[in-house]
């Protein structure tokens, strides 16, 4: 009796679909995690126009329809990407974009079925700072974090070729546009030719400061210019609530 008692345990235990430990219900398979749980993602495909991504709209619109074709489209999502004034025009902050969160990635709720602990979420504080001096010592946003839709990473320094962690931001560190007169946003994200665009590394590797949204600028804005950087157009995608 002793010994099918502890069988009849251990099958309730290890059973896919059982309870947790504090009795939130069944938990599924970590194939089975439902994607409307994502609540950020980088983007797995570029709109492929180079820095033209139709504007801001443009880009919300693309992290809309991705997130639809995982079963995440219930949500509002919105690029990470900052726009710099012009005319008439005031400047848009891509951190003012996105909400407080707290965020997961497409796999962050997979449970650990020895520990029936869930992964961490990120929220706002830990990806910016307060201040330009606490954002430029680094996130939480790690290389294991910034997965696309798919759940998949983002090939960065020592991956397999091609690289493709530069994710178009056009914003500083601390997630606001620049203020100079410089082009940092591809005209505001409708130019496939002239100006430039700010990006960080996805994997958080490269250019001396381990940026996941201000590394470096690319040279021009044409989709041959991003892949010759190390990029294909990416960019973050997160839920607003």
């Amino acid at each position: 009796m002793k010994r099918l008692c502890w069988w009849l345990f251990v099958g309730i235990v290890a059973a896919p679909g059982a309870a947790d430990a504090q009795g939130s219900g069944p938990i599924p398979p970590p194939d089975r995690i439902p994607s409307s749980l994502m609540t950020f993602f980088v983007t797995s495909e570029p709109i492929g126009d180079g820095g033209n991504l139709g504007g801001l709209a443009g880009a919300d619109a693309h992290c809309q329809t991705l997130a639809t074709a995982v079963g995440a489209g219930s949500r509002t999502w919105r690029a990470y990407l900052s726009t710099q004034a012009r005319p008439g025009q005031p400047a848009v902050n891509a951190r003012d974009r996105i909400g407080k969160g707290p965020w997961f990635s497409a796999k962050e709720r997979v449970p650990d079925y020895l520990n029936r602990r869930l992964s961490r979420p990120i929220i706002s504080s830990e990806i910016h700072g307060d201040t330009l001096d606490e954002a430029r010592r680094g996130s939480n946003l790690t290389k294991e974090f910034a997965l696309t839709e798919k759940g998949e990473l983002v090939n960065g320094i020592g991956d397999p070729m091609p690289t493709r962690h530069d994710i178009l931001t056009g914003s500083q560190p601390d997630g606001r546009a620049f203020a100079d007169t410089a082009d940092h946003t591809c005209n505001n994200w409708t130019s496939n030719g002239a100006g430039s665009a700010q990006v960080g590394h996805s994997d958080r590797i490269g250019n001396g400061n381990q940026s996941w949204n201000s590394s470096h600028a690319t040279t021009a804005c044409s989709q041959r210019d991003l892949v010759s950087w190390g990029g294909v157009g990416l960019f973050y995608c997160f839920a607003t609530e």
